[in-house]
């Protein structure tokens, strides 16, 4: 799996752990994204483009708020997570926002969500996604920041979230290898003021414990066990050895904050 600028994408959405990362991320930030397009007012007839969709939890809550007189587009570089033919108002598009023209004009809302953070040309995806955008619509990006928070386990008490800590580190070498731009999220803001958004805003959630937090990082550590055993940043046993600590059930893991920010076009 490649994405724009040639880079192996770590966490290929055709791996078997995708799924579960998806049901995660539902989890754990679908209520801070939707809170936020609520607020935007939407409502009938709506068109949203949702970019990088990877699941379709966000999709299906927009279908439901645009009603049928509506339109939402859901766009990814791997559309293998749409298991079933999409059903109005709902369409399913491989784009690359990265490379490609943007697939429409005259939305009102667009929205992305851990999708700019491993994106190469991330300047040009943002001016697509702008310039897709009726006058007055919304765009919402929503991206992590590791480097703002860099550890699985905020409270490093003993040996076990001492390898918890440790491996993390090992995936944001493995991200930032690729090109992943760790310390995005804190941007967003600036960069709708600097691409002439106006009214932004933005607010930063990460939750520190629950069980989504404890799927979503046996599920990443499974997806990219290969990858860190081959850059010598884990052995087997050592992964093995945080799995098992991890389905415990009795470790507070954290994720990186998710820096939703916002904006008007004018």
């Amino acid at each position: 799996m490649m994405r724009s600028g040639g880079h192996a994408y770590l966490l290929d959405n055709q791996q078997p752990e995708a799924g579960r990362r998806f049901d995660a991320f539902s989890t754990l930030f679908d209520p801070t994204t939707f809170r936020h397009i609520e607020r935007f007012g939407i409502g009938s007839g709506w068109r949203c483009w949702e970019v990088g969709a990877g699941g379709t939890s966000v999709v299906s809550w927009l279908a439901r708020k645009v009603g049928p007189t509506g339109r939402v587009l859901a766009t990814d570089i791997d559309t293998s997570w749409q298991t079933t033919a999409p059903r109005s108002p709902v369409e399913v598009r491989r784009h690359d926002v990265g490379a490609d023209e943007p697939p429409a004009e005259g939305f009102d809302l667009v929205h992305a969500r851990l999708v700019l953070v491993h994106v190469p040309d991330r300047e040009r995806a943002l001016e697509s996604m702008i310039r897709s955008l009726r006058p007055g619509g919304r765009l919402l990006l929503e991206d992590a920041d590791p480097a703002l928070q860099p550890l699985l386990c905020p409270d490093e008490h003993g040996p076990e979230q001492q390898l918890a800590n440790r491996l993390r580190h090992g995936f944001r070498a493995l991200l930032a290898e690729r090109g992943a731009d760790l310390s995005y999220g804190r941007k967003l803001p600036r960069l709708l003021r600097e691409a002439g958004l106006r009214q932004v805003e933005a607010d930063a959630y990460f939750p520190l414990t629950s069980p989504a937090c404890t799927a979503l990082e046996t599920a990443t550590v499974e997806q990219i066990r290969a990858s860190l055993i081959e850059a010598d940043l884990a052995t087997d046993e050592e992964i093995d050895r945080h799995l098992a600590n991890v389905a415990t059930g009795t470790m507070d893991l954290a994720t990186a904050p998710l820096i939703s920010a916002w904006g008007r076009k004018g």
